[in-house]
């Protein structure tokens, strides 16, 4: 559970329903079952890796993971990482050949990130690609189309995940650098707000969610500025549950307050379950 980071997984869960709305799909249950453990087990796969990849570092900076500590060894780690990879894609090949295909893209964007994203300055853009990835995964999975609507979302949702990794590159030290590079997180807020204006959803509810969107960041954000000893973590933390009430407003807006509703509960499920294992 803790080399998994298995906390942060509703997250995932609700990216998968976002992606799949957003492109209009319309697969079967059991299609939607696989693309749920693909995009899990290549979640899984890839903190795996992170962990077996950081683990120098880790014996220095976070002698309490699993790996420096001398819980569980470094390669029986990189292997079943490997191995989740994997199984991810051979899963999402069975949906279809585009789905396999942007499976393997996926697949291929935590590999670089896992091996690259220590001292390399472009390493939140991987990131966000990853979360991207899973949009289009979702969607072509499921039948959809890779219209507008789906670029926009996972462009959006791609800024929120490079702002949260540039904040989360300096959690070992508790501190942040500059606080510029967050303005990327502005994107993200303002194709929602489109989103609840434009799209023909509930707006009560939309515009709720949004909201709630827009205060759980300014408080994030808010730690972030106050920079107290834990508020790093806390923000970074934070700010991973939100991509879960990012794909709750996109549901609403497109109609669908019920699903959107289960999105929400998403964000709330990630910050109950981080108590319980760390989400970094």
């Amino acid at each position: 559970m803790r080399l998994g980071r298995v906390s942060n997984l509703p997250t995932v869960w609700s990216n998968a329903l976002a992606g799949a709305l957003l492109a209009g799909a319309s697969g079967s249950f059991e299609a939607g079952l696989v693309v749920l453990t693909a995009l899990t087990l290549c979640y899984l796969g890839g903190m795996y890796l992170n962990d077996a990849c950081d683990a120098p570092l880790d014996a220095r900076e976070r002698s309490d993971r699993p790996i420096p500590s001398g819980e569980v060894g470094r390669t029986p780690v990189a292997l079943i990482g490997l191995v989740l990879l994997a199984t991810a894609v051979l899963l999402l090949f069975t949906t279809g050949a585009a789905s396999g295909t942007a499976g393997l893209a996926l697949a291929a964007a935590v590999l670089l990130y896992d091996l690259r994203h220590k001292g390399v300055g472009w390493s939140p853009l991987v990131m966000g690609s990853c979360r991207l990835l899973c949009y289009l995964v979702a969607a072509l999975a499921l039948g959809g189309q890779l219209g507008a609507l789906v670029w926009l979302g996972a462009l959006g949702l791609a800024c929120h995940v490079v702002g949260l990794t540039y904040a989360a590159r300096q959690e070992a030290y508790d501190r942040l650098g500059a606080l510029w590079p967050l303005g990327v997180l502005a994107v993200p807020l303002l194709l929602t707000l489109a989103a609840v204006l434009l799209l023909p959803g509930p707006t009560l509810l939309a515009g709720l969610l949004w909201l709630g969107y827009l205060a759980w960041g300014v408080r994030c954000l808010a730690w972030l500025r106050r920079r107290s000893p834990g508020d790093v973590p806390r923000a970074v933390v934070g700010l991973i549950a939100a991509i879960s009430l990012f794909d709750a407003v996109l549901i609403a807006a497109l109609g669908h307050p019920l699903l959107a509703l289960l999105a929400a509960s998403a964000w709330a499920a990630t910050l109950q379950l981080q108590r319980l294992s760390a989400g970094t």
